[in-house]
């Protein structure tokens, strides 16, 4: 990685280089959110008596010194409820693309997981306002969305008849903070971990590019071990989730001004906490979501579309909070080539996902949801 970065500044203070020989690039966005709920407050959030406290801003720096080498920043501030309020990395990454059939990228870089996972940080690309939850929460988007390593990548021709491969394959540390979404349920019994966890993740996605325009099928497969250290009760211990592995399977098919797509993924395993004398319990998970949606451009400036996503967690015990079901309408309206509207309404069963007893005194077993977006791109 030193190398790298080395050859690229050497790239960028020669002389005989200007702005226009290095492809310098600057773009970014900016939204602002409202949301409002029924009965319960959703992802940290007043929402039951309607939240702006939704914010996101972005922005990214690329360049490319020399052919086949292009290196990236993004800086993202965000807050959502009491999440964030903070401007963090998301990605910096060198790519060096040797040929069509393989690639390289170093640094902290997208995980390849599943069919959205890599454009959850470009807001203006896609029509929801949130991604199915199931299988893409927003609470833990910084914690799946990235990792310190590498990906490997290419495309293998198959032939007229079939198509083409698409390869990812990644591996290096996932580092979550310690205030994210993904700890909330910790943090809920009165447990901390006041440095996050961290651990091995690799992980591997193919994708079939079918000689049917616009038709895709593809899977992934990822394992995650992650450990960090906790505090309660002014004592201190471990926490540990052993290594897991995520199967994902995924579709999809975009023609003219339809598309359709699904998605369905497993996550099974057990968390541990110890702390001596007090605590050592094991909380088994299997969660299991998937998601099928569809979209329609009826103009050049609005679209419109539906999902259904569905989630559960085999080990949890029967209740609302074992499952959640979520039937979502969707709206984006182009005002011009930088500004854009966008307006979900949800109808959501059970608990699962995105409450936290933090902000909840109790739970009623369904929910309506209303989101509104502003956004601004450039």
């Amino acid at each position: 990685m030193a190398a790298v970065l080395a050859l690229v500044c050497r790239g960028q203070l020669a002389p005989a280089q200007t702005m226009d020989d290095v492809n310098l690039q600057f773009h970014g966005y900016a939204t602002q959110g409202f949301l409002y709920s029924t009965n319960n407050n959703w992802n940290t959030t007043n929402s039951t008596d309607g939240s702006a406290a939704w914010t996101e801003a972005v922005v990214n720096l690329s360049a490319q010194p020399i052919p086949k080498l292009r290196i990236g920043v993004q800086a993202r501030y965000s807050l959502l409820g009491t999440y964030g309020n903070a401007i963090t990395l998301d990605w910096a990454q060198a790519d060096y693309k040797v040929n069509e059939r393989l690639g390289f990228r170093l640094g902290k870089v997208k995980s390849p997981n599943g069919l959205l996972n890599e454009i959850q940080d470009i807001d203006p690309a896609y029509l929801w306002t949130i991604l199915p939850q199931s299988v893409y929460p927003l609470a833990s988007r910084n914690s799946v969305l990235t990792h310190y390593g590498g990906v490997a990548y290419g495309t293998l021709p198959l032939g007229e008849r079939l198509g083409k491969l698409e390869y990812q394959a990644f591996g290096g540390q996932r580092v979550i903070a310690s205030d994210d979404g993904f700890l909330q349920s910790t943090r809920d019994i009165g447990i901390t971990l006041p440095s996050g966890v961290s651990g091995i993740a690799v992980g591997m996605m193919v994708t079939w590019e079918t000689p049917v325009p616009g038709l895709a099928f593809g899977a992934n497969v990822s394992s995650d071990r992650l450990a960090g250290q906790v505090a309660a009760y002014g004592l201190t211990g471990q926490f540990l989730i052993p290594a897991f592995t995520v199967p994902d399977y995924f579709a999809r098919y975009e023609r003219g001004k339809i598309m359709l797509a699904a998605e369905y993924a497993r996550k099974p395993g057990h968390a541990t906490i110890v702390i001596p004398e007090i605590l050592s319990p094991k909380d088994p998970f299997d969660q299991r979501g998937f998601f099928v949606m569809a979209s329609y451009k009826r103009t050049g400036k609005l679209t419109a579309g539906a999902y259904y996503s569905s989630s559960i967690d085999r080990q949890v015990v029967q209740s609302s909070a074992r499952f959640q079901k979520d039937w979502a309408l969707s709206a984006r309206y182009d005002l011009n080539q930088f500004l854009y509207l966008k307006a979900e309404q949800h109808f959501i069963d059970g608990t699962e996902l995105g409450y936290s007893s933090a902000d909840n005194i109790d739970f009623h077993p369904s929910s309506r949801m209303t989101l509104l977006k502003l956004g601004v791109s450039f």
